[in-house]
Parts: C-alpha cells; structure tokens; sequence
C-alpha cells in the first residue's frame, strides 16, 4: 500500500478579515476559512498518512491570536489522531509562522530552520527535509539550504523536500508567464536526486513541473498545488484545490517514487470582470449602467467593474464605496477600476 500525503498551499488566512471592520459587508476572509478546513477533510476522513502545508498558511506576518489558533486548531487535532502535519513558513509571514506557540505539538513539525524529518508509516521510512522561505537569493543559495537541512541520499524508502518557491518552467497568470532566471527562481536542473518529489507552495497556479524549459526530465517532479482560493483577478479562469499524493520505495529509484497524484477542486468563488461605460455619463445615467451591471453579474461572485472613458466630476461620486454597497446585492464583493486613468482606482467593497 502506498504511503498517501495530503498537500496543501497558500490558504491566504486572514485576506480580507479585518479585527475591527469599519463597515458591514461580505468579507471574502470566510470563503478562505472554509476551503482550508475542506482541504483537510480527507486527512479527518483517515484517508492519508501525513498532511504537508506548502506555505503562506497566513496572508500577512502579524495576524490575531483569534485567527491564529483558528488555523493551528484543525492541525493539532489532525497531530493529536496520529496524523502527522509539516508546515513550510512562507513569504508572507516573512519565513516565520505567527504565534508559533499555539503550533506546538510533537505532531506538527514546523521547517522554521533547514531541517529534516522522519516518520515510518507501515513500514516505510519516509523523510521531509524543507527550509522556509528565503527572502534573498535563492537562485545562488539553494543548494547550500538543501544541505542545511542534513539530509544525505539514501537513508529512507521515499524522501519528499518541502518549500515555498518559484522553480524555472512555473507559469502563472493570464499570459501565461514563464518563470525563469530571475534570483527568486530556482533552476530546474538544481533539483537534487534521491527524492521522490518536490513539494512547494507560493506560486498560485496548480501545475507539475516534469521537465527542464529544454525538455530534460527533472531528477524529481515538482508540485504546485495551488492556492485554496482566488487572490487576484489574474487567477479568475483558474482551478483551486489540493494535492493527493502516493508515494512508494523503489528498489531502482533512490529516495523512492511518485506512484500516482490527483488533484481535488475546491468551491472557489467564480470572478468576473464587466465593463462599464462611463464616458461624459451624468450620475443618474452612470448609476443605471453600474446597477445593470450588478443585476446581470454572476451570483456570489467577486465582481470588478471597469469604468472606460472619462468620468466627469460630478459623476465619481457614483462610484463611492459607500454608494456601490448600496446598490450591489450582499453576495457580492465589488471593486471598481478606471480603466483609462494612469493608476486605477479600486473600491474596496
């Protein structure tokens, strides 16, 4: 039987879920909450042997103790039924998990430092060797990490490296960009042997790097899960979910093999982008356009409205926060985007 890994990355916890709002509205911070606790089903479904969190469990360094223990809670109590969890700190909590203290638990191994871990499951000895994410350099320091972690080929069945980086090959967003040399880009070619894959959060497209940008096989595939949620509107057309990994020994392959992989999709919230034309419009003719298009947006959708043309003085007031909430149904989130002035304007419904 193959040793099964949950593999999860990016939940962004605390996007949009301000302590003290100011104002009353839906808040997109909940849709994040609620697709991490349904990635971790299947692991409180006894379903996988181990859980792996790429990165970026938080959406900023400093978060509420309140929201803190709301993330660490599920995985302890994964820890306390045996399951064992590996965090990997990401960029956005700067390399270092926020009040760390509510994480500890001989269940949970945090790579808050290069380090390596081993468990057996039935059998099979397996090693996560990792670092968190390093801010500068990468490119130049990565294989100096890798041997920081301790880790020396050959003295497991399967050996996973976990991490929060770019890797050359990675594509993201709707142009499809291509990572490549810049010094946050690790080479394809510097992924080391003996391992039976690479697991990594930080890029939020899901995707499997098999191959080198000149077509060579990598010594290890490496997998992108994805974000638990949209962030941006250059993840709109995208999928969002989770990994469920097999892995077994291979007598022929040092540090095992990657049996199988599927990817589970999470609910997402679907994201649109209409346009509005706002060209010399009064406000009451401006009004009619913005509330035409709320009518005909998608429901329980996060809705950007793109304003062309010149909207005079007198009609900007229509595009007041304020104003917009007023006319938006409650289950949507809406901003607002002058398309033609140099820096956009972003409502912050």
């Amino acid at each position: 039987m193959p040793v099964r890994v949950l593999f999860l990355a990016d939940s962004h916890l605390g996007f949009d879920l301000p302590t003290a709002p100011r104002v009353r509205r839906r808040r997109r911070g909940d849709d994040f909450l609620a697709n991490y606790l349904r990635a971790l089903a299947p692991a409180f479904a006894g379903e996988v042997d181990a859980v792996v969190h790429g990165g970026d469990v938080f959406h900023a360094p400093r978060v509420p103790r309140t929201l803190a223990i709301q993330a660490y809670d599920p995985l302890r109590a994964l820890a306390d039924r045996g399951t064992p969890v590996f965090v990997v700190p990401g960029n956005h909590e700067r390399g270092q998990l926020p009040h760390p203290r509510f994480a500890l638990h001989p269940g949970i191994r945090v790579f808050d430092a290069p380090r390596t871990f081993r468990i057996v499951v039935r059998g099979v000895h397996v090693t996560f060797l990792g670092f968190p994410y390093a801010r500068r350099g990468v490119r130049e320091r990565f294989g100096e990490l890798v041997a920081a972690t301790g880790w020396r080929q050959g003295a497991e069945d399967v050996a996973l490296l976990c991490v929060h980086h770019c890797f050359e090959g990675a594509r993201v967003g709707p142009q499809n960009f291509m990572f490549r040399g810049a010094r946050d880009v690790v080479r394809a070619g510097d992924v080391p042997g003996g391992l039976a894959a690479v697991l990594t959060g930080h890029v939020h497209r899901h995707q499997v790097l098999e191959r080198d940008r000149a077509g060579r096989p990598l010594r290890a595939p490496v997998l992108y899960p994805g974000s638990t949620e949209r962030t941006s509107f250059a993840e709109m057309g995208e999928d969002k979910g989770y990994l469920l990994l097999d892995l077994a020994p291979d007598a022929a392959r040092p540090g095992g093999r990657l049996e199988r992989w599927r990817f589970a999709r999470l609910p997402a919230r679907p994201m649109a982008v209409v346009e509005v034309d706002g060209e010399a419009a009064s406000p009451s003719a401006l009004a009619g356009r913005l509330e035409a298009a709320l009518r005909e947006a998608p429901p329980d959708a996060v809705l950007r409205l793109r304003v062309r043309g010149c909207v005079g003085d007198g009609a900007r007031g229509v595009l007041a926060a304020g104003r917009l909430r007023s006319m938006a149904p409650p289950d949507l989130n809406v901003d607002v985007v002058l398309a033609d002035e140099p820096r956009p304007r972003r409502g912050p419904h």
